[in-house]
């Protein structure tokens, strides 16, 4: 395992006070950790569908995370990776969501174990390492 990947799963956890996002953190001290920029936006659409009162909670969150998280973008090589998640899972007739093909591409490319409590659509993705 090279790092660790967030998903938007540990995220939410964490702003609802159901995840202890830095004693995770504590128990992986040397691993790297990082986001996909797909999780980035699924955190903006949070911010952007909350109320005026949430949204000034959200905004402040997520801006934290992104100061102390680094951002891998979508590239060509994980747009690469998602093809054949994409045509894998589909020879095999199981499907997962659009953004979460592209989560586990990043993982995956990267050889990235992925953080996430959404394990029933993930675990679908052959070689994909998860925690949790």
């Amino acid at each position: 395992m090279n790092g660790i990947l967030i998903d938007t799963t540990l995220l939410v956890a964490y702003e609802r006070g159901r995840f202890d996002l830095t004693a995770f953190f504590k128990a992986h001290p040397d691993t790297p950790f990082a986001m996909s920029a797909v999780t980035v936006s699924e955190l903006w659409h949070g911010v952007e569908r909350a109320d005026a009162a949430r949204k000034k909670v959200r905004t402040a969150a997520v801006e934290t995370l992104l100061d102390i998280i680094e951002i891998l973008d979508f590239t060509e090589d994980i747009a690469r990776e998602h093809a054949h998640i994409w045509a894998t899972l589909e020879k095999a007739g199981e499907r997962i969501g659009a953004h979460d093909m592209m989560i586990a591409a990043t993982a995956t490319t990267y050889g990235y174990a992925l953080a996430t409590f959404n394990t029933k659509e993930f675990k679908r993705v052959p070689g994909l390492s998860i925690l949790f």
